[in-house]
């Protein structure tokens, strides 16, 4: 049995609205994966109400931002292991309240470039974007991927797998979302390095 010193951690940034829709259900798939000693933390985006960076310049100052709501979710990012990103793909992007908090990064991207903290996040992270949409176009997806892996830049953490769930609202969704979960779950092994 670990100690509690040797349990890891995984953050979910949940972004959608619907607590048992699809995105619900991919993740449900990837969690089931996850190493049951492992410590799980979930931030809904929709009941957090993140107030949106206004670009105040604060966090260019010092390590911290001008608005306080987000702090917890800081204490998060910095101590866990793993980090999961699940969203629907909502104009070919995060839906607003996961964009706030993703926007809100700002902070570790200013402790890098104008504070010169090489790493703002010393704790490194493994990370996975689980994304569903209704559009069998996977264009949302790869442009969140690409939105991450910036953000992620600067925040130490390598985003190793991700998993797209597209066609929903076409007659194969059922099959998609069969192919999907078999990815969420094979990114939760290889996340943990069981693959």
């Amino acid at each position: 049995m670990k100690t509690v010193a040797d349990r890891k951690t995984l953050l979910v940034l949940f972004g959608s609205p619907h607590q048992n829709g699809a995105t619900a259900r991919l993740l449900e798939e990837f969690l089931q994966a996850v190493d049951r000693e492992t410590e799980i933390a979930v931030i809904d985006a929709y009941r957090e109400n993140i107030r949106p960076c206004v670009a105040c310049g604060f966090c260019k100052t010092r390590e911290a931002c001008s608005f306080s709501d987000m702090d917890s979710i800081d204490g998060l990012l910095r101590r866990a292991d793993f980090l999961v990103v699940a969203s629907p793909v909502y104009n070919l992007s995060f839906p607003a309240p996961l964009k706030a908090i993703l926007d809100r990064t700002q902070r570790y991207f200013e402790a890098r470039f104008s504070l010169r903290k090489k790493p703002p996040i010393e704790k490194p992270k493994r990370a996975v974007l689980l994304a569903t949409a209704g559009s069998e176009n996977a264009d949302g997806a790869a442009i969140m991927e690409k939105q991450l892996r910036m953000i992620f830049s600067v925040m130490n953490t390598r985003l190793e797998s991700v998993v797209a769930l597209t066609g929903l609202d076409g007659t194969n969704g059922g099959e998609a979302s069969l192919r999907a979960a078999r990815q969420a779950r094979k990114a939760a092994l290889a996340m943990q390095d069981k693959i």
